[in-house]
């Protein structure tokens, strides 16, 4: 897991902002029933960001990230992946994921992107982003090449590994903001990233923080905040010029 329980996203609320949110559950079309939340701003928003969650799924850090972005104007989704292994109920913090992490498949990741996609387009939506954190950094990069129809993708360290053979097929703009000392996502992981996008053509900014760990993006790693705020900024500025 990425961060602790009872961690949470390094952005200010802004009070008195006006937002709505709600638990709900989605159908993806291979009939996966999933767990999400929704925050929206009370006005209406052409803006809609999927999240994606680290390998733990979704739990409160991931809730608050979306209201965070409802405070700015952005409706956000937070997905669960465990719909097909464990059930779309709220699980405690002791909750066992490895098992369930192991039995995901990119198509079923995908799957139920799509029907988070789906959720902010009948709310309005019209400029699609998503944005993840290492599982799901890799998968907003995957879902770039899924035909979402996608303004963008923003990962936080996220592993390019897998999804460097499907540069190509990659159909919007990509933002990764990687932690320079992570030891998985090394600099030779990160040039082959940025020189595939390069090759392919595709609108890319790679930024490495250095002497940031894996996950430096939480409330608690408060000697990293820069980093946390410029990644946020990034991120915000990143949807602002794509919508």
């Amino acid at each position: 897991m990425c961060f602790d329980a009872d961690s949470e996203p390094p952005v200010p609320r802004i009070a008195g902002a006006a937002v709505s949110h709600d638990d709900l559950t989605l159908t993806a079309s291979d009939g996966n029933v999933f767990a999400a939340f929704v925050a929206a701003p009370e006005e209406s928003t052409r803006t809609g960001v999927v999240v994606l969650p680290d390998v733990r799924g979704l739990y409160h850090f991931y809730e608050e990230l979306a209201l965070r972005f409802a405070e700015r104007g952005h409706a956000a989704l937070a997905i669960d992946y465990f719909g097909r292994t464990a059930g779309a109920q709220k699980r405690d913090d002791d909750f066992d994921y490895m098992p369930h992490v192991e039995q995901t498949t990119p198509e079923g990741v995908q799957a139920d992107v799509a029907a988070a996609a789906r959720r902010l387009r009948e709310a309005g939506a019209t400029a699609l982003f998503t944005v993840g954190f290492c599982f799901g950094g890799r998968n907003s990069w995957l879902s770039a090449a899924a035909g979402h129809d996608l303004r963008g993708a923003v990962g936080f360290y996220g592993h390019p590994g897998t999804v460097l053979e499907r540069v190509p097929e990659i159909a919007c703009p990509i933002l990764a903001l990687q932690a320079g000392a992570d030891p998985r996502i090394t600099p030779y992981w990160n040039s082959l990233f940025d020189h595939a996008l390069s090759c392919c053509e595709v609108e890319h900014e790679l930024v490495v923080y250095d002497g940031a760990p894996h996950s430096f993006f939480d409330r608690k790693q408060a000697e990293f905040q820069d980093a946390s705020d410029d990644a946020w900024s990034r991120t915000l500025e990143f949807v602002a010029r794509h919508a």
